[in-house]
């Protein structure tokens, strides 16, 4: 089995396991793209994580107008469609919230944390083919968590469901690096540097991080790319060139 085969089948055991719990309030929604987003996840895959990575960059979970809308990590719908240059057709989840839908490619929202992340790449690598060539990014937990309007990231889960979960994307992590045999493993945030730290403990590679493009972070809305590049060239990741 390929590259690309190992991950899409990784992929669908990991759908399978979190499609499998439940999660009580305050979690009002639950979103798994790779559910009902799989026609462009596994577009993205094909195109693009195929061959031996150096670098892993490792997100979070999905955003609720990016990876939520087409399946994509960081997947910011603009980013997607034109850098990227995947589209594919977009379901609709089973439940749907009114407070956060899912209109897939034709979303009239941006999603930040995504636009300045592929955008980022955009500007260092011209071509998305020169970035892949070496790189590919996937996020550790494929499932959106809402309370009303609100965004519960999993390490805010309680511990009897955070426990199952973390357990289920640990795995598929282990398999995507086995897949694509990177030498660093970098988290986008704190949480997902820490994760890799303790999924991948004892494997011979390296672990690295940058700060997370979200709005949130008022270090992210000062340059967040330049501040981001001078992290991998400070770690070695990348060259200063």
């Amino acid at each position: 089995m390929d590259s690309i085969e190992q991950q899409l089948a990784a992929a669908v055991r990991l759908r399978e396991r979190v499609d499998a719990m439940r999660f009580p309030p305050p979690v009002t929604q639950v979103y798994d793209p790779l559910d009902y987003a799989w026609a462009p996840f596994a577009a993205y895959v094909r195109r693009y994580g195929g061959g031996r990575k150096r670098v892993l960059f490792l997100g979070m979970n999905p955003g609720p107008w990016g990876m939520t809308q087409t399946g994509v990590p960081f997947g910011e719908v603009g980013m997607v469609r034109d850098w990227l240059g995947i589209e594919a057709a977009v379901l609709r989840p089973a439940e749907v919230s009114p407070l956060r839908p899912v209109d897939g490619f034709a979303c009239p929202r941006s999603e930040v944390s995504g636009r300045r992340l592929w955008g980022g790449f955009a500007s260092r690598f011209g071509r998305a083919e020169n970035f892949f060539a070496d790189h590919f990014v996937v996020n550790y937990c494929p499932l959106l968590f809402s309370v009303g309007a609100r965004n519960l990231t999993p390490d805010k889960l309680a511990s009897a469901e955070r426990g199952p979960l973390f357990q289920a994307c640990d795995t598929h992590l282990c398999a995507v690096v086995d897949a694509t045999g990177p030498d660093w493993v970098v988290g986008v945030g704190r949480f997902a540097a820490g994760r890799a730290r303790q999924a991948l403990a004892g494997r011979a590679l390296r672990i690295g991080e940058i700060l997370h493009p979200s709005p949130a972070s008022p270090a992210a809305n000062r340059g967040w790319f330049a501040a981001a590049e001078r992290q991998l060239v400070g770690q070695g990741i990348w060259t200063g060139d």
